[in-house]
Order: structure tokens, then sequence, then C-alpha cells
């Protein structure tokens, strides 16, 4: 059974961003607005460079309204984009974000003007002619899915808990060993991780207005992240792990 995510205590009412991850194929790279697609100019296999995407407010164009297209939608609406789908019919899911006025729906098949001002495109149809089309029209980042060479980036399979986030990415190679990879991972980082890195968002914020020697600050800050701590978390759970952290801080504060 997948771990629901813990509520966040913070007492700040302003919820934190929410990243969109991305893998860049930046091979041969013409401009930094326009990676090239698969492998680049000098073929080969690609190395993909690992990013965190900040889309609020960023025009986000889906091109399809099936199931697929559904998961890729659900992800990016967690950004704060500003998500456009354009698809002569979308599924009841996308239909209940429609109707909370989240998202924009274009009730047709794609045209070319429909990735004007557009920052990041995904195409998700069932006809591969219409997606190359979009990868081909697209001035900006775009994901074919399950189609690596007419995409500028690739979507990892992520991993949530709270704040932290890890993803994983096969190149592109196997969706599938990623997404087995990440269920292992689930398994390893539970919901005190989350609950932690709230406790330690506070803690750092505190330690880097009140103690003013980088060198015990630097000590500090790492040693509330070591391996140590990480097995305190598994063991004895987040109230142990928060409570060492706080008496840290407090000694640290006074030498």
């Amino acid at each position: 059974m997948k771990r629901k995510e813990p509520v966040s205590n913070s007492s700040n009412p302003v919820a934190p961003k929410v990243y969109y991850p991305a893998f860049l194929n930046l091979k041969d790279t013409p401009t930094l607005t326009l990676p090239p697609r698969g492998g680049g100019k000098g073929g080969g296999e690609s190395r993909y460079y690992p990013v965190f995407l900040n889309l609020k407010g960023k025009k986000a164009v889906v091109i399809g309204g099936g199931k697929v297209a559904e998961r890729k939608l659900l992800a990016l609406l967690k950004t704060g984009a500003d998500i456009t789908v354009t698809s002569p019919e979308i599924t009841k899911k996308i239909e209940k974000e429609k109707l909370k006025g989240r998202i924009k729906h274009i009730t047709r098949q794609y045209r070319k003007g429909d990735l004007k001002n557009a920052f990041l495109v995904i195409a998700a149809t069932d006809y591969p002619a219409i997606n190359e089309r979009v990868s081909k029209d697209a001035l900006c980042l775009v994901n074919v899915v399950d189609t690596p060479d007419l995409c500028n980036f690739i979507v990892p399979s992520i991993m949530n808990r709270g704040l932290l986030n890890i993803a994983v990415s096969s190149s592109g190679i196997s969706p599938a060993l990623s997404r087995s990879i990440r269920k292992e991972l689930e398994k390893l980082y539970g919901p005190e991780f989350a609950i932690y890195l709230n406790s330690l968002k506070t803690i750092r914020t505190e330690a880097i207005k009140t103690i003013k020697d980088k060198k015990k600050r630097g000590k500090f800050l790492k040693d509330i992240a070591s391996e140590k701590m990480i097995r305190m978390l598994r063991e004895k759970g987040s109230g142990e792990a928060k409570k060492v952290a706080e008496d840290l801080f407090r000694k640290v504060k006074v030498s």
C-alpha cells in the first residue's frame, strides 16, 4: 500500500513551491531556450542533465486527453503552472479539473499556433504523426511520451516525501526499471523523512541567522543531516531526530 503523505505542521501558511523534475538533453545545444531532440547533432548516446523546474505561472501545454495525458497533467497541476489541454476528448478526471477552473481546454485536434508562448509542452496523443508535429513546432521544452528521440527533456520517475523529492531516470531506456527503483526507494524513505525535513527547514533558517561562525554553522548543518541522523530517523522516528537536532542547535549557539 502506498504511504499517505503526512500533513505539514508548519505554522507558515504559505505553501512551499513544488518543482517539476526533468532531465534535459543539452548535447550540442544551439541556445538555452531550444535544446535539441534525441541525441543532438553529434548523435550517439544522450547524457541528460537533471533539474527541478519552477513552473509557477508559466504556460504548459498538454496535447492529448487520454489516460497518459491525464497522468502528466496531474503532475503539472501540483506546480502551479498555467495549463492548457488540447484534445477533442478528455478523461473524466481531466474534465473535473476543467470544471474546477484549474485548466483551459481547447476542444479539437492540435494546430501549430497552440504552442505560442509555451514554456513546456507534453505530447501524449495516440497519433504518432501529431506527436511528431508537436515536437517539430515546439520552440521550448518538449516531451513526447515514450519517444525520447522527439524530446529535449524526459520526465523521471519521482518519489515524493513532502519536501523531499528523489528523481530516478534510465535516460529514457526503461521507464519500467525507473519505476521499480522508485518503489524500492519508497520503502527506504518513509513519512518520517517528510516530517523531519519540515523541522530542518525551521532549524536551518534559525542557524543561518544566529550562528555567525561559518565553520561552526557548516559543521552543525552537516551533523543534523548526517547518515547517523538518517539511521536515527529509521530506528527511532522523526520526534527523536528533531529533539537531537534541537539539542545540537542549543549547544552550538552557546559555544
